[in-house]
């Protein structure tokens, strides 16, 4: 399934003090209009269980580690994100779960677009159907 969706590498500047990891410019193919981030998620619950007909997202784990259970209606991937400086680029009409968040996990998220629930499509039966 890999093709539709990648993982991107966040430049990052080594430092004795510290790393520091920068986006801007090109580093990811569309402009930011929303940002958020889940954070204290149980280990056994889950996030997403939707998909989005316009709006690109980029997830990043800030801290701590999480899963993430792609479906394009056809094949599912499981993508484990665990490193700040790697991120994860979601196209449009993918459905997306996010599960097995670890202690202190943070995953902060980039969108192409402001929140509009007119773009989610939260039943999976109903994402299946707008795939065929």
């Amino acid at each position: 399934m890999n093709g539709e969706f990648k993982i991107i590498n966040i430049p990052k500047i080594s430092d004795p003090r510290g790393n520091l990891s920068v986006i801007e410019k090109d580093c990811i193919p569309f402009g930011i209009k929303r940002v958020y981030y889940l954070y204290d998620v149980p280990s056994d619950s889950y996030r997403g269980g939707h998909a989005h007909k316009e709006q690109l997202e980029f997830l990043i784990a800030l801290s701590g580690s999480f899963e993430v259970i792609l479906d394009n209606g056809k094949y599912k991937e499981k993508v484990m994100l665990n490193k700040p400086n790697k991120g994860l680029l979601i196209p449009t009409r993918m459905w997306r779960e996010l599960e097995n968040f670890s202690s202190g996990a943070v995953c902060l998220v980039l969108a192409s677009d402001v929140y509009d629930e007119v773009d989610y499509i939260r039943d999976y039966d109903e994402f299946l159907e707008s795939k065929r």
